[in-house]
């Protein structure tokens, strides 16, 4: 355990450069948007945020690149410097392994390109759960690239929808922005057949707040 705990203290001053390339990357990409300081801020709160969970840090720096990008993006998005062409959609669970996965998934499934979607946790695992990658794939799902991620006050405003599961009132509120409880088993606590179960009853929630959001924006 100390030899782990060595290694993510560590890990935290290692991969500067990397983390300042990136930064120095998305400045560019959002250049009039935000300033340097700010991407760069972000991208180093982002790989911290990331490292306090992670068993491994490998691919740790690329992940809060990738992480960072999105904060950016909704960051912009709320400020009104870039469009949102399709309604944003925020689920947040407690450890965005499970529930939020499955969600974000099924209405990236489901909707396709008429609606974008994020998911996050107020306090984000280490990985997704096995068993809940295993009920996806049975659909034709793959979610080989997603990761936990922590609940940030940016992705929050961008959203026009956010639908909270079992994560209390981690969750900020902003005016103008629909919020949702789904009350929800948790995969934690659930064997394979309990979780397809789950899966199946988010599918017809996510149907139902599709046609819900394309009656709104219609």
């Amino acid at each position: 355990m100390t030899h782990e705990r060595d290694a993510r203290a560590g890990g935290l001053h290692s991969p500067d450069s990397v983390l300042h390339r990136a930064a120095e990357r998305l400045a560019q990409q959002f250049a009039g948007m935000v300033g340097e300081e700010t991407a760069e801020r972000i991208v180093f709160e982002s790989y911290a945020a990331l490292a306090r969970t992670a068993i491994v840090s490998t691919h740790l720096p690329s992940l809060a690149e990738k992480f960072a990008r999105d904060r950016l993006t909704a960051l912009a998005q709320s400020r009104g410097l870039i469009a949102k062409p399709v309604p944003e959609i925020l689920y947040v669970c407690v450890q965005n392994s499970g529930r939020s996965q499955m969600a974000a998934a099924l209405t990236r499934h489901l909707g396709g390109d008429r609606v974008h979607v994020r998911s996050a946790g107020s306090q984000p695992a280490a990985d997704l759960l096995p068993d809940v990658v295993t009920v996806l794939e049975e659909m034709g799902i793959d979610l080989s690239e997603e990761f936990p991620k922590p609940l940030t006050d940016d992705i929050v405003r961008a959203a026009d929808a956010v639908v909270t599961m079992g994560c209390g009132d981690a969750c900020p509120i902003y005016p103008g922005k629909r919020y949702l409880d789904w009350q929800l088993g948790d995969p934690v606590e659930l064997d394979l057949d309990g979780i397809r179960a789950v899966r199946d009853e988010i599918r017809q929630r996510v149907e139902q707040l599709l046609v819900d959001l394309a009656t709104t924006e219609s």
